[in-house]
């Protein structure tokens, strides 16, 4: 003798049970599921990741050799600005020695014009003294410069009485 609403009562359980067995059920597979899913998204990004992974290890060494190289060229260029005191030195250098040959060369020349028969000292070393020095165009002014001195010079040792023809005398200007 079932009543009405003891027939409804047992429709409610059951609904009520069957839907807590699915709630279980679900609740009971849903971490399964999602590790499954993170698995196979694992499995699939992996790869890809691994190649980043070298490709971006291949890259850091080549910009860490590049900035080697960098930093190579700047030590190079510093240095280079750091010889300019160097540069002016053999400068000067070339200076002195193209103004010893020009005296040279005068001393020679008059000592030929005085005795042709004798062989003067400046005519024994000035035969053992090759200089061929190259075009250095930004030298021009002061080889010019110093052979005009030179004649100045000569023109004056020719018309003061002290001079007595046996050595000439460097400007100081020249001497450093």
């Amino acid at each position: 003798m079932m009543t009405n609403s003891d027939a409804e009562l047992n429709i409610k359980v059951k609904k009520t049970t069957e839907k807590i067995s699915e709630n279980m059920h679900i609740v009971a597979n849903e971490p399964s599921l999602a590790f499954y899913r993170i698995q196979e998204h694992v499995r699939k990004v992996l790869p890809m990741i691994v190649d980043r992974k070298a490709e971006v290890a291949n890259l850091n060494q080549e910009l860490q050799g590049h900035c080697y190289d960098m930093e190579y060229a700047l030590k190079s260029i510093k240095s280079i600005e750091n010889s300019d005191a160097t540069f002016k030195n053999i400068q000067e250098s070339l200076k002195n020695a193209i103004f010893l040959k020009q005296q040279l060369k005068f001393e020679e020349a008059r000592t030929r014009k005085k005795d042709t028969s004798s062989n003067s000292v400046y005519k024994r070393l000035s035969a053992h003294i090759t200089l061929d020095l190259p075009d250095l165009p930004d030298l021009s002014g002061v080889v010019r410069e110093t052979t005009n001195r030179v004649e100045h010079m000569m023109s004056q040792a020719r018309q003061s009485s002290s001079y007595n023809g046996s050595e000439l005398q460097r400007s100081h200007t020249t001497l450093h």
